[in-house]
């Protein structure tokens, strides 16, 4: 299940902006083997208020693009296809059956000056940053050079699938 909620009132949300980032969180999950019921939680904010969220959880005060809160722990180099695919997960994991993946919280006012800066559509910025994050949520990381590669390699095939290459 994949929740949607606008906390933000500069960017005007389109039935099209949410029905790509469901499709593309879908089929992220499939292409991840998430072969369980779960939830995503997608919350649209301004830079306002990402920036509160990033001092809050990351003692970083600045503006950024999106932040992920993953529920799932993940060992060094692992995703959920290596540790959880076939998992039995117990009921404190879940939610009324569904697995709770983790949050995303997304600052649309960001995304609008970064689909400027980079001279593509808003609706690719914003699935771009979707994908992201739901990598993050499956244990993906960058933060050291052959992770970068392997997550954008990633991020990039599930956005082939949906023409949203650069």
């Amino acid at each position: 299940m994949i929740f949607i909620d606008n906390r933000q009132d500069k960017i005007q949300i389109t039935e099209e902006l949410e029905k790509n980032i469901a499709d593309i969180i879908e089929y992220a999950l499939k292409e991840e083997k998430v072969n369980v019921p779960c939830e995503v939680s997608v919350v649209f904010v301004d830079n306002e208020k990402i920036n509160e969220i990033n001092l809050e959880n990351r003692n970083i005060d600045k503006v950024t693009d999106v932040l992920s809160f993953p529920m799932l722990d993940y060992e060094k180099g692992k995703v959920f296809k290596d540790v959880y695919k076939d998992f039995i997960f117990p009921d404190i994991d879940l939610d009324e059956g569904s697995l709770v993946l983790g949050d995303i919280a997304l600052s649309l006012e960001k995304a609008k000056e970064q689909s400027i800066e980079f001279n593509h559509s808003f609706i690719r910025e914003v699935v771009y940053l979707t994908i992201h994050s739901v990598l993050h949520l499956l244990g993906y990381d960058h933060m050291e050079e052959s992770e970068k590669k392997v997550m954008r390699k990633r991020e990039e095939e599930i956005l082939e699938e949906f023409n949203l290459t650069r």
